[in-house]
């Protein structure tokens, strides 16, 4: 009877310890989407976000969407845009692009009081990053 009960012991020791050692598995559920995205690829699509937004808003009118410039129609004359694609667009410093936005230079209006100078700043690095 003694040899029964410790039989009977150590099966239900060892059925609990194989059980407790065991990941327990969850009945499937409808399949979550995944939220894990890759940080580089999250970062760089967030990190002009709003350097994109203000160049759509601001410069695009002018520049055009691909920042070709051009001549373009504006107060009713006619004013030729410079690129911000091509050569002469990357010689100046990025300080110069930023005074030059802020400030305004021939027929470009100046931006200081209608963005931040870190708005400028972002700016001139999305240009920078996108068109050059």
């Amino acid at each position: 009877m003694r040899s029964v009960r410790f039989v009977l012991l150590l099966v239900v020791t060892l059925t609990l310890g194989v059980a407790c050692n065991n990941p327990t598995t969850e009945a499937p559920g409808p399949a979550q989407p995944s939220t894990a995205a890759s940080p580089q690829t999250s970062a760089a699509a967030d990190e002009f976000a709003a350097a994109r937004a203000i160049f759509k808003d601001t410069c695009a009118k002018c520049h055009g969407e691909n920042a070709a410039g051009g001549r373009v129609q504006r107060e009713g004359r006619e004013i030729k845009v410079p690129s911000l694609t091509g050569e002469h667009a990357r010689k100046p410093s990025d300080e110069d692009l930023v005074v030059k936005i802020t400030n305004g230079e021939d027929d470009m209006p100046a931006f200081k009081d209608k963005l931040t100078p870190e708005q400028i700043r972002e700016l001139v690095r999305f240009i920078r990053k996108e068109f050059q």
